[in-house]
């Protein structure tokens, strides 16, 4: 099997994408009971708004990552955008398929001139929050859907803007 993660960038409508996020909405109810319900527009991951992305391992789906532009806060700049369905299915977990997406996600949020990004994670998703402070992301104060919630933690990260 190809170790080498293909990522593509498609509309959350796609039927890769969709795949995938019911299986991640599929591990909220395993972890948290329930389905995240914090409001999701497709048109919020298409240009100028956004992007989604679906990650590959020999033509299968496998994971994905998306960025939506923010009015959060962060670092000094409201130029930011939130993380949004980081998943990998479990077979292709613990072999750096998180941390490739992510990168992608950073390096097309900076080149769309995105200075900070943000992102909600729950205290159940041990090995996200692992994964995001490992590559240099700093809580943050809570926003969003679940601001407020006990399980919700924030993180941020200033993006290098490369030109």
């Amino acid at each position: 099997m190809d170790t080498d993660l293909r990522i593509e960038r498609l509309p959350i409508t796609h039927p890769d994408a969709m795949l995938l996020v019911e299986a991640v909405q599929e591990e909220y109810v395993l972890r948290y009971g329930g389905r995240d319900e914090s409001p999701i527009d497709a048109s919020d991951f298409e240009d100028p708004r956004g992007r989604f992305f679906v990650g590959y391992l020999d033509g299968v789906p496998v994971a994905t990552g998306a960025w939506r532009r923010s009015t959060v806060e962060a670092f000094g700049t409201s130029r930011t955008a939130e993380i949004k369905r980081m998943y990998v299915v479990p077979a292709a977990q613990r072999q750096g398929h998180a941390r490739r997406m992510l990168a992608h996600l950073e390096t097309t949020a900076a080149a769309a001139g995105i200075e900070a990004l943000v992102l909600e994670t729950g205290l159940k998703q041990p090995e996200a929050i692992a994964l995001y402070l490992a590559c240099g992301y700093e809580p943050v104060p809570g926003f969003g859907y679940y601001c407020g919630s006990d399980l919700s933690r924030t993180f941020g990260r200033r993006l290098e803007l490369h030109g």
